[in-house]
């Protein structure tokens, strides 16, 4: 008898292997960041962690044609949600903001949700008329459209961080499909301007980005978060403190294991430890656009812009959140993919890299002859 050789994809298998890395990570610095916090989180994030290598296991045995048939449905998902989380009654507050939905015991992120479902939307809409945004361009406008509305109501909920990553996803997205680069700097331009015009408008914002300019001015007030993120960076000097052995998460740093968890790496692994954090997720990302560039060149569309839209939501969330810990950006309360607490955000992080990682095996596993056929796979 032979023994029968398992030929494994080497760009899977790198994903995959990062991937792994990142959720073991990940778990390690939950448990670290919580110790100090009354409740077991580490024991809640490794509940998440098996719902989220569930629903992983889910995406990635739908084939892209099932996604692509039905891609209407996840603009009229995350509409449905966005609106049911600001419904009296539906909607439940937490720290100020309306942002969740109370299902049985489960509280359901309506954001989270909704970049999975306008992924497909926005992959299936360039998709079906790619053709027609080079004879008509204003043809682009419609799915922008569509997303600034879902947008728009997650601003209502406060939630202006996910809306701002959302919408700069999507002119992402849409500048690869071919939307004009002068077009993509007008909406870029435009979008910075009314930031900047919500921002004037809510007291709260304009304490955070006074707090933003000089932290130090106010430590014990709005410039308290980021304070206690900047003595945790300079405690952690080089080699950091040792992984347990951080003082800023024990009731100084507040959602150390969250939005601040990079700060908390930082002190207990040094600049040493965060560097090499980013350098794994930048390598992460890449591979992802990689997969991305190499589905468009074969000629699958869908699969293209969703991995497109996958790499660069987590690219520009990533740099939000280590741009706030160190102090480059105004606070906002966007978690670190794959590293932060959470249950929504890992588990439809989870989701979102195995359908890259379903896209990345059909490119991969399809004979060079036959790629064009490898669309709906």
């Amino acid at each position: 008898m032979t023994a029968r050789v398992v030929n494994i994809p080497r760009q899977s298998l790198y994903l995959l292997v990062t991937w792994v890395v990142l959720l073991v990570f990940g778990t390690i610095m939950v448990g670290s960041a919580s110790v100090a916090m009354p409740g077991d989180y580490i024991v809640k994030q490794l509940v998440n962690l098996c719902i989220s290598l569930f629903l992983a296991v889910v995406v990635l045995t739908i084939p892209l044609t099932t996604w692509t048939r039905f891609y209407w449905l996840g603009w009229i998902l995350s509409l449905f949600l966005v609106v049911l989380v600001l419904v009296p009654g539906v909607g439940y507050e937490v720290k100020g903001a309306t942002r969740w939905v109370r299902i049985g015991g489960f509280s359901l992120q309506s954001v989270e949700v909704a970049k999975f479902g306008l992924m497909i939307f926005l992959a299936g809409y360039l998709t079906r008329y790619h053709d027609m945004l080079q004879q008509s361009p204003n043809r682009i406008l419609i799915p922008l459209a569509m997303v600034f509305i879902v947008c728009a109501l997650v601003v209502a909920e406060p939630d202006l961080g996910s809306a701002a990553v959302v919408l700069a996803t999507t002119l992402s997205v849409l500048f690869m499909a071919g939307a004009k680069l002068r077009f993509v700097l007008l909406m870029v331009v435009g979008g910075a301007l009314l930031f900047a015009l919500m921002v004037w408008l809510e007291p709260f914002r304009m304490r955070r980005m006074a707090a933003f300019t000089d932290p130090w001015a106010v430590p014990f007030d709005t410039g308290y978060q980021l304070v206690q993120a900047l003595i945790a960076f300079g405690r952690g000097e080089l080699l950091g403190l040792g992984l347990g052995e951080g003082i800023q998460k024990l009731s100084y740093l507040p959602e150390a294991h969250n939005d601040f968890i990079f700060a908390v790496i930082a002190e207990e692994l040094g600049s040493i430890g965060a560097i090499a954090l980013i350098v794994l997720y930048t390598f992460f990302v890449a591979m992802v656009l990689s997969v991305a560039k190499r589905s468009l060149q074969t000629g699958n569309l869908f699969a293209g812009y969703c991995c497109y839209f996958v790499g660069f939501i987590f690219a520009y969330q990533f740099l939000v959140n280590v741009g706030v810990n160190v102090g480059v950006l105004p606070t906002k309360g966007l978690t670190l993919p794959f590293i932060s607490y959470g249950g929504n955000s890992l588990m439809v992080s989870c989701a979102l890299f195995a359908f890259v990682l379903r896209c990345s095996w059909v490119e991969e596993m399809a004979p060079a002859t036959s790629r064009k056929s490898s669309v709906g796979r």
